[in-house]
């Protein structure tokens, strides 16, 4: 499971019921967007690991400026998107391969979890629509973006 985390000011993602009227379907102010993808082989058990991770990564400002503080400390929100570009093979060639990236329903399983698990611990957690054409709009603090990725068991 790969997370692509975004420190932000603000972020928000739309979806396209309506070409020339996108519906908002999140939205937070100061906090991290989390682009998600979903590996063959992922379990829960990624889906878990990611989650702490996310929520316990340091990348925000302490009083000295320097990044010591994780989502919670920063009071900050969370914004997860689902993004299965994010587990293209690139290795070869001039167009990505997807032979990595979970089947939809798979993918759609363990993402609903990875939000299931984020809002019991945070509560509110808004979030893009699985397999849907977004758009997603950020304000990357910094900028600040971090790669993070539990391995398939």
């Amino acid at each position: 499971m790969i997370a692509l985390l975004q420190r932000v000011s603000q972020a928000s993602v739309h979806v396209n019921g309506n070409p020339s009227r996108p519906t908002l379907v999140g939205s937070i102010g100061t906090g991290i967007l989390a682009l998600v993808a979903i590996e063959k082989g992922d379990t829960e058990a990624q889906a878990n690991r990611l989650l702490q991770r996310i929520l316990a990564y340091r990348i925000f400002e302490d009083n000295e400026g320097r990044m010591n503080l994780d989502l919670r400390q920063a009071d900050g929100q969370l914004l997860l998107v689902s993004q299965f570009t994010l587990a293209a093979d690139t290795n070869k060639g001039n167009r990505p391969s997807f032979s990595h990236a979970a089947d939809p329903q798979e993918g759609r399983r363990l993402f609903d979890h990875l939000l299931g698990l984020a809002r019991e611990q945070l509560g509110e957690v808004p979030c893009g629509r699985f397999g849907a054409h977004m758009q997603v709009s950020l304000v990357n603090d910094g900028p600040v973006t971090f790669s993070l990725r539990v391995p398939p068991g």
